[in-house]
């Protein structure tokens, strides 16, 4: 007869509920390649529905393993389901389970998860969590080579050997003039000699897109690489397009996008080999771009302890415009931004807590296109009280008192979302030289046309809820308004036809919730001249309802509009 909870000793019920979290995670890990595996096969029967299903049950997939896990867990230890000490020990067994896994690191967010579950802890409890990596190096058998080396041949020798290595030469169409026109590109960046091509194995797939990434070598001059593929009709594959430039990678792998679908066994290597490619990327970003967002967030809050403890900076209010609805602060040195929910919310905001949760959850769920701002949700955050300055506690205190509470020398935050700091568009226009603030107007219409073909209204429009990256895209990051653009009813405005009507102070007409108005938008936008006229010369549709019930009506028959990760003019195609 097998023992019941009440009979077992402490280190055996750690063992067993150790062996129980490491096999979920196997179970976890088995689940999340399978349906990475699939993302080629979607590729090339162009099965984009079937592709958009797998990156979203991909994304729901860790949380139902982790109730599933929590609820056994909690059967095997009954009432000892919250001592700490069995989870010290549990946490030391599995520790060793783990040291020789490629996934090592993914394995540890894992094991946070459940205690985060089991817990809701108030501050970290370094424990009964892997606060910091229980590894100084990644075990022996974790480190795998990644790289497909090509050289001793001329360019559209050595970009034919890359992509057929990935996909066979019958499963292209036109591929050498499709070659010819990329070597054309690459040496037009790197000048012409003996060129080496350094690739990344595995292939990147998200939508409708499939990616190998790489580096060029051409003497001393090294440059990043990505050849961008289509599959878009049934003759074959084509090279879309040609990125050789760190500022392109890295709007390819922005955290604006959906993640990555790419098969690997060891996650850490594949992130070290692109961090080669983009230094200047945060790990944690990397980590969410190839669909690893929890343990993307683990490496988020050991940068953000690590500066801690490396300066002297003190939380300061975000720059930009009030929240009606969220309070926003950071560190003027870090690159961050911390985004509590106010306990009310100022007229005439009329959503209420759950509202704003739904909305930020949809952001996670829905493709982002480039143009939403990754959230990460942070619980039970425990900071110094000395890191804030007593003007913003001050107003912490009072503007969202159900979240956030002062504990002894220590300032605890219930609930927050962190954000990578962008600079507010209204700002930006104000203080940005002439064509850098025409450029982002520019791309400030774009954003929203971006956002609609992803079926997404931004709701409030206004520019002091877009911001600017460090790479000049424009993003939105204010969810509090955001919804369905299939849910909007886009109206023309009626005209008056009365003195009365011509005079009301208030509108005269009907209007129910949904109805919006594009004819209304430019009273309310405030972008300064010339940035004006230039977007109303490239954007001035997005005023007028009929672009919007037009791309309503693509949605609504089942199309899928593509929201390209690069600029027209990197295509081979003009």
């Amino acid at each position: 007869m097998p023992p019941t909870e009440s009979t077992l000793t402490d280190s055996r019920l750690a063992t067993l509920c150790s062996e129980q979290v490491r096999q979920a995670f196997m179970d976890y890990q088995v689940q999340f390649r399978q349906i990475s595996q699939r993302a080629r096969q979607r590729f090339l029967d162009r099965d984009w529905r079937g592709s958009y299903a797998d990156a979203a049950d991909r994304l729901r997939l860790y949380a139902d393993v982790i109730d599933a896990l929590a609820d056994k867990v909690q059967c095997l230890m009954g009432e000892r389901f919250k001592d700490r000490r069995i989870w010290l020990a549990t946490k030391a067994v599995y520790s060793s389970l783990i040291s020789q896994s490629k996934e090592w690191e993914i394995a540890e967010s894992f094991f946070n998860s459940l205690t985060r579950r089991v817990f809701a802890t108030e501050g970290v409890d370094q424990a009964i969590e892997f606060v910091d990596t229980d590894f100084d190096s990644p075990p022996a058998q974790a480190q795998e080579d990644l790289r497909s080396s090509h050289q001793g041949q001329p360019l559209v020798q050595l970009l034919e050997s890359a992509l057929t290595a990935c996909f066979e030469r019958p499963l292209w169409e036109d591929l050498d003039g499709q070659l010819e026109l990329a070597a054309q590109r690459i040496l037009a960046a790197v000048g012409a000699g003996e060129h080496r091509l350094e690739m990344i194995a595995p292939v990147f797939f998200r939508g409708p897109g499939a990616y190998v990434v790489g580096r060029v070598h051409c003497g001393e001059q090294s440059r990043p690489l990505a050849l961008c593929l289509r599959h878009e009709n049934e003759r074959g594959i084509s090279l879309d397009a040609v990125l050789v430039d760190e500022l392109d990678l890295s709007i390819l792998f922005s955290y604006t996008r959906a993640y990555f679908r790419v098969v690997v066994d060891c996650p850490y290597e594949l992130v070290r080999e692109l961090r080669s490619l983009l230094p200047r990327k945060p790990v944690g970003d990397l980590y969410n771009a190839i669909g690893y967002h929890r343990h993307g967030k683990t490496e988020l809050y050991r940068d953000f302890v690590a500066y801690m403890k490396r300066s002297n900076d003190r939380f300061v209010a975000a720059d930009g415009a009030r929240g009606m609805v969220m309070l926003v602060f950071t560190m003027p040195g870090y690159d961050v931004v911390f985004k509590l929910i106010r306990d009310r919310f100022d007229f005439p905001k009329e959503a209420s807590r759950s509202d704003v949760l739904q909305r930020y959850r949809l952001v996670f769920e829905h493709d982002r296109a480039g143009r939403l701002v990754e959230a990460h949700q942070f619980e039970h955050l425990r900071i110094p009280r000395d890191r804030f300055a007593d003007e913003l506690l001050e107003i912490l205190l009072r503007d969202t008192g159900e979240t956030v509470r002062v504990e002894g020398k220590d300032v605890l935050i219930d609930h927050c979302y962190v954000e990578r700091r962008v600079r507010p568009l209204n700002l930006f226009l104000n203080e940005a030289e002439e064509p850098l603030s025409v450029a982002a107007a520019l791309d400030y219409g774009q954003a929203i046309k971006d956002l609609a073909a992803s079926n997404i209204f931004a709701g409030d429009i206004f520019t002091k809820n877009f911001g600017v990256t460090r790479n000049g895209r424009v993003v939105f990051y204010d969810y509090d308004e955001l919804c369905f653009l299939t849910d909007c009813n886009f109206r023309s405005m009626p005209q008056p036809t009365t003195d009365e009507q011509e005079m009301a102070g208030e509108p005269w007409f009907s209007v129910r919730e949904n109805d919006i108005f594009p004819e209304e938008f430019p009273k309310f936008l405030g972008i300064p001249e010339p940035a004006w006229s230039a977007m109303r010369a490239e954007h001035d549709d997005l005023f007028h309802p009929d672009f919007w019930r037009g791309v309503q009506a693509k949605l609504r028959q089942g199309e899928i509009p593509e929201v390209f990760p690069y600029k027209a003019s990197h295509r081979l195609a003009q």
